[in-house]
């Protein structure tokens, strides 16, 4: 057996591990009963803290460094190039640490279910501190193992997620949406004044289940290889074959559930589309997450609201609820992009929702840097809703610092993939409309078959065979930058 084959060998145990432990974390989060948390929480940490071990196992290590040292083809070595980041990032952790925060996370987010909904922030931050002290550990270890000092300890942790992105670069592209989108959202405001439709009403849960299965079969899910559950924050998960989509419902609106469903399909697809060849291995995995939003955006506010897909649909929201059958297409489209600033991110429209983004991003570098504490967290969340978009959360943590799922297991430097994912996908729908002239006449028909062959050919078959700015530089002829997006904004909005 080869020094590459025995790492590979690895790399199997260590998907597996994976597998397992996906499907416990989804059934923790949607089907599990409370009373199964102590137990599942310490089932699941013993098995992070394997798959720990199994990175940081000498022999795979010796294997890496020996298979690098041979006559390798370039697939061989890129793929090489993507073992040793992982061996890397798990190395410099100990197995203590990996465990304990796997237990940290598990508690702060089983807790966080009720404390958000009691509006309880003091009993929040009881486990909350204990998840910010473990990723500042964090953060310093990485920060202290890389071979490339990193610009901060925040920087450290914002590698895992937006690989290549350094926080000053991401301030300096959040620097620009800052600046234009008041602008945007001010005339877009005045462009949407006097026409609010109002579309709340009684719409069953059953009936909009039945709904968002439509939508995801129009968006090419697969039935036979996935599912769609209910859960308290919308998320998508799975691996081939087996993939997890789940939404939240409220019976007086329909379209938070079906933008939500949009964009985990989006994930799905990405996730779905990775190349067989390469399956469990990390040069086969999905290559950073502002890939990945770009995929699950692209899907919601590119595709699934664009006029003339919209328009196609629309027909099935009358067929499969009726009551809506006084709002034409384009006024049910409206009701879905009215911009208006709002508390609850996930709920934000897309011109308001890089705002929210900018909060956490500054709040969680803040934390993680030592320049900020838990504790300060509420006063800086309100004073920044109130600087970006006009709105005080004084007292009212529900909707403020208590709201995302995020934070509760240290996933710092997550939030800035969400608004590098929103540029990514304007950019990348703007490539694909460029190269397919008939892209309308195609979606009113339903067919987005040229959208997914060519997603298919320019970014899911790559998986992490390329740095992120190579993917999208080579699909879209540019590096991310804010331009298409706010070209996007402007024509949706504005005109």
């Amino acid at each position: 057996m080869t020094d590459y084959h025995r790492a590979q060998e690895y790399f199997l145990k260590i998907s597996r591990l994976d597998h397992a432990i996906t499907y416990l974390q989804w059934d923790q989060l949607v089907m599990m009963p409370p009373g199964g948390n102590d137990g599942r929480a310490t089932a699941i940490a013993e098995l992070v803290a394997m798959r720990h071990d199994l990175l940081c196992a000498q022999e795979l290590g010796e294997a890496v460094e020996q298979a690098n040292d041979q006559n390798n083809d370039a697939v061989t070595a890129r793929s090489l190039q993507e073992m040793q980041r992982q061996i890397r990032n798990a190395t410099c952790l100990s197995a203590r640490l990996v465990k304990a925060q796997s237990l940290a996370g598990s508690t702060c987010e089983h807790g966080w279910r009720q404390q958000r909904q009691d509006n309880d922030w003091r009993g929040f931050l009881v486990n909350f501190e204990e998840v910010v002290r473990l990723a500042r550990e964090e953060a310093q270890a990485r920060h202290g193992a890389a071979r490339q000092p990193f610009a901060s300890p925040y920087d450290a942790l914002l590698d895992l997620y937006c690989t290549g992105d350094s926080s000053d670069r991401i301030a300096s592209v959040f620097a620009t949406l800052t600046t234009e989108l008041p602008m945007v959202i001010k005339e877009a405001m005045n462009c949407q004044a006097g026409e609010v439709i109002e579309m709340n009403g009684a719409y069953p849960i059953d009936a909009q289940k039945r709904l968002n299965h439509a939508l995801m079969g129009k968006l090419g899910f697969d039935f036979q290889r996935g599912r769609l559950d209910i859960s308290s924050h919308p998320f998508s998960t799975g691996t081939r074959g087996d993939h997890r989509i789940t939404t939240r419902f409220r019976e007086d609106e329909l379209f938070e559930a079906l933008m939500a469903t949009a964009h985990e399909t989006g994930h799905a697809s990405y996730e779905a589309g990775l190349p067989e060849k390469w399956d469990n291995l990390p040069i086969g995995s999905a290559r950073n997450l502002s890939i990945h939003e770009s995929q699950s955006l692209l899907f919601e506010k590119q595709l699934f609201l664009s006029r003339p897909f919209f328009s196609y649909f629309a027909t099935t929201i009358h067929e499969i609820l009726p009551q809506t059958g006084a709002f034409s297409a384009e006024k049910m489209r409206a009701a879905c992009c009215r911009v208006m600033p709002s508390y609850i991110r996930v709920e934000a429209d897309e011109v308001t929702y890089p705002l929210h983004v900018v909060l956490r991003f500054e709040i969680e570098k803040a934390l993680i840097n030592g320049e900020a504490e838990a504790g300060d967290v509420p006063e800086m969340w309100d004073e920044k809703m109130q600087k970006y978009l006009g709105l005080s959360t004084a007292g009212n943590y529900r909707d403020g610092c208590l709201q995302d799922i995020h934070w509760t297991d240290g996933s710092f430097g997550y939030f800035p993939s969400y608004t590098l994912g929103a540029l990514n996908a304007a950019q990348l729908f703007a490539a694909i409309k460029q190269q397919n002239p008939d892209w309308q006449e195609l979606l009113l028909e339903g067919d987005i078959e040229f959208l997914t062959r060519w997603l298919q050919k320019n970014i899911w078959s790559i998986a992490s065979s390329l740095d992120s700015q190579e993917i999208i530089e080579r699909a879209t002829g540019e590096k991310t930058s804010a331009r298409a997006f706010l070209e996007h904004l402007k024509g949706r909005y504005l005109t």
